[in-house]
């Protein structure tokens, strides 16, 4: 705490020195080139070394307000890149490399150059109802998403820890992203009145929402989102290949949301979650990422390694999309590292969460 007051005076007496500097120095810089001018018998003379004279100093004066600008305009970008990486790890905060016996690894990428994030969102947070996962993608990317990944992460922080089911954290991220969107138009179109006729037409958010109980049982509600994958040793295939919802905004959610459940999740066994950027990605011939073929890689033989997994689908996703995919990217891992689970009783031994229904 002393330090943290002691510094506190420090910063604030530099701002107004800086302040003197940023004004001083062109002042002394246009100083000089006036006083020489004026006072300087070789800039009153004609001849050939007068005027190289003249041009050497001038020249010489217009480097240092060049050099000086540059500077001060790269302190200020560097400053405001420091603001917005602080403000963008609180919104979408690092994750533990372990939650609750699980195993954590997660990367994103922002396709607008300069943001650290997008429109992608993903969470894990352990609850009194198991640990509970959303992973989203807002339409569009970059800064002007932000604010629905916001709102939406905001909302599942809160609902996790309330409601008892999915289907009811799910119908409170839909309320929150209504609410935010009303919202923003109101504040885009003052002139629409206080309720927009439609604020919600143009936008929506992918929202894959995911439950892994103590018992490793995996439940699963999809909005419009990819399916994840179920990574074993020498095995990448999708957990489920049902139906999913529309995604949020655009239509208003079933009355019964009843949730997917796909088996168990045994220890060594993993969860690959993504976006659809990954997918999307395309090469200079214009070919998707293949997704299932690089995690098949990934996996090989042995047992399955979220970190190992994450950076080899990254590196061979930048390979593929030439250093940068055009759509926002993330990726999630999970894998079970509980020392056991427990079955119900006359479940079968060999029942495991990649059953496919």
């Amino acid at each position: 705490m002393i330090r943290i007051k002691a510094g506190v005076p420090r910063r604030a007496g530099r701002h107004p020195l800086r302040r003197v500097l940023a004004l001083g120095l062109p002042t002394v810089w246009g100083a000089v080139a006036i006083t020489y001018k004026l006072a300087c018998p070789l800039a009153q003379q004609n001849g050939l070394g007068a005027r190289i004279g003249t041009s050497a100093v001038f020249f010489a004066v217009g480097t240092g307000l060049i050099f000086h600008v540059r500077h001060a305009l790269l302190r200020e970008l560097r400053e405001a890149r420091q603001v917005a990486g602080a403000a963008q790890s609180v919104l979408l905060r690092p994750l533990p490399p372990r939650i609750d016996g699980l195993n954590i690894a997660a990367a994103q990428l922002s396709a607008d150059r300069g943001a650290a994030i997008g429109g992608d969102l993903y969470e894990v947070i352990a609850t009194e109802h198991g640990v509970r996962v959303v992973m989203g993608d807002v339409r569009g990317h970059g800064l002007a998403a932000i604010s629905t990944v916001a709102a939406v992460l905001g909302s599942f922080r809160e609902a996790v820890h309330d409601e008892a089911e999915l289907g009811s954290v799910l119908r409170r991220l839909e309320r929150a992203l209504a609410r935010h969107l009303r919202e923003r138009a109101r504040a885009e179109h003052p002139s629409a009145g206080p309720e927009p006729d439609n604020p919600v037409a143009e936008e929506f958010v992918t929202v894959l929402l995911l439950e892994i109980r103590p018992d490793g049982e995996v439940s699963i509600l999809n909005c419009g989102h990819p399916w994840p994958y179920l990574l074993g040793p020498a095995r990448a295939e999708l957990l489920t290949r049902a139906e999913p919802l529309p995604p949020l905004g655009p239509f208003p959610l079933p009355a019964e949301l009843p949730a997917h459940h796909c088996g168990r999740l045994l220890p060594g066994d993993a969860l690959f979650l993504h976006t659809d950027g990954v997918e999307d990605a395309r090469d200079g011939r214009g070919r998707f990422f293949p997704l299932p073929a690089a995690l098949a890689e990934a996996v090989g033989a042995g047992p399955v390694s979220p970190q190992s997994v994450l950076r080899a689908v990254f590196a061979g996703l930048l390979r593929h999309s030439g250093g940068r995919p055009a759509d926002d990217v993330a990726l999630l891992v999970l894998r079970n590292d509980r020392c056991r689970v427990v079955r119900p009783p006359g479940e079968p031994v060999g029942h495991r969460a990649h059953r496919l229904t």
